[in-house]
């Protein structure tokens, strides 16, 4: 798979900008400074230009956000301990067209997430992109195929997999700690309200909103989208499963080492509330894989009972024992349920902070700029966490269609089924979709 040039260069530009695009090689020097622009400042990516404004290691050139009311706000809080202010922009690929700029940090909606970390690749940039990082599962191969393509780090903001106890814990089930694992069950639960039923308003004057919807087929502005509640909107995100569930299958998958599920089922619906939101708030996935082994995903958006007294988590069963763990820390237990050890983590997280505020993603941060001046090894690449995005793609693509999918492993492709297909990629507004 190939992702040719001229073509998506030709059909990602606006007329009249003038914008170039260059590959621009890291200069590749340990002592320096990783130079970044965020894009998307309206939640998590305030916290992201927090860690990356606070690291030693990292420098923010830019700030980068289509409200000026946001990029404001961000302006005044998001100040460098020393040094030169981070410069506030509109348009993120103007910072992509500064050859002093190695990375781009993406926080913006879900619709933006490939299209602007292919364009970064083709500047020369590298990239950390929030999960799911993705609209659709056309877009993950898309993603990883051009950080193929381009060579440059994409980090996934899955900061779990920097959690010095997941990652012990996750040793030790390799090392046999609860015998051979063949089930995970990956929960969420939270108690958000209603989006209620938005109205046609005017756009208000300190957002760009021909920017803001960039990629995604134009729609005119309603009154119940922007800021947060774009999550729940089909054109533009891509549900709970996508937004938390990410994080919690990708824990489970990565406890069970298996890659490609190879059939897929959903039940679940929009049971809490009736208003506007377009996908489930109560869901359950389940995953199978060859081997005897799968993964169940629970979402619960809008009741926060919680499961094994974690309002999110993971639960892996083995032949010995399991283990159950969150972004706290882990408990094994024997086969009768009995306590055999815990690791905590020194500083305790809160799971339903939406903005994901913790010191994981301090370390998440910190891997990337490393892998980037020095080469260490990400720690959610996106050719390894992708299969963990693909999957949740597939979890909507399975409720969407009220059908058992079957998946070719080799291939990571629905086989058999034209209707299930027709959700594999999506359509783009003329003239800024990725070449396909």
């Amino acid at each position: 798979m190939t992702i040719d040039r001229r073509d998506f260069l030709k059909e990602t530009s606006l007329a009249g900008l003038g914008f170039a695009m260059s590959r621009v090689p890291f200069r590749g020097q340990p002592n320096e400074r990783v130079v970044v622009a965020v894009m998307g400042l309206n939640g998590r990516g305030t916290v992201l230009a927090r860690n990356f404004l606070a690291s030693s290691s990292t420098e923010v050139a830019y700030l980068c956000d289509v409200d000026a009311n946001v990029l404001a706000k961000a302006q005044g809080e998001l100040q460098p301990p020393t040094g030169k202010a981070p410069r506030p922009i509109a348009d993120f690929r103007r910072a992509l067209d500064d050859k002093d700029v190695d990375a781009l940090v993406i926080a913006a909606p879900d619709h933006w997430h490939t299209p602007a970390a292919i364009l970064a690749l083709q500047a020369g940039k590298h990239v950390y992109v929030e999960k799911p990082a993705s609209h659709n599962p056309r877009e993950v191969e898309l993603l990883v195929a051009a950080q193929k393509r381009y060579g440059k780090q994409v980090q996934i903001g899955n900061q779990q997999r920097s959690a010095p106890r997941s990652i012990e814990v996750m040793q030790a089930i390799r090392e046999g700690l609860i015998g051979r694992p063949y089930f995970a069950r990956a929960w969420y639960a939270n108690t958000r309200a209603s989006i209620g039923r938005g109205k046609p308003a005017p756009v208000p004057s300190h957002l760009d909103y021909e920017l803001w919807q960039g990629p995604a087929p134009r729609a005119p502005y309603r009154d119940n989208v922007i800021h947060y509640n774009w999550h729940w909107f089909r054109r533009w995100g891509t549900g709970e499963i996508c937004n938390n569930g990410t994080h919690e299958i990708d824990v489970a998958r990565w406890a069970l080492g298996v890659d490609t599920p190879t059939r897929v089922s959903s039940v679940g619906g929009r049971f809490h509330f009736e208003d506007d939101w377009e996908f489930t708030d109560t869901q359950e996935v389940v995953f199978e894989f060859d081997g005897g082994r799968s993964i169940v995903w629970h979402g619960q958006s809008c009741n926060g009972v919680q499961t094994l007294g974690r309002t999110r988590g993971v639960q892996v069963l083995g032949t010995t024992g399991s283990v159950v763990l969150d972004r706290d820390g882990y408990v094994h237990y024997d086969l009768k349920g009995t306590v055999i050890r815990e690791g905590r983590e020194a500083e305790l997280a809160d799971g339903l902070n939406v903005t994901g505020s913790d010191a994981h993603t301090t370390r998440h941060v910190e891997n990337f700029a490393a892998a980037v001046r020095t080469g260490e090894a990400l720690r959610s690449p996106v050719a390894e966490v992708g299969k963990t995005l693909l999957m949740c793609h597939l979890g909507n693509i399975a409720q969407y269609t009220g059908h058992k999918l079957r998946i070719d492993a080799s291939s990571r492709r629905i086989v058999g089924d034209d209707a299930a297909m027709k959700y594999w990629r999506r359509g783009y507004a003329p003239g800024w979709g990725p070449a396909i």
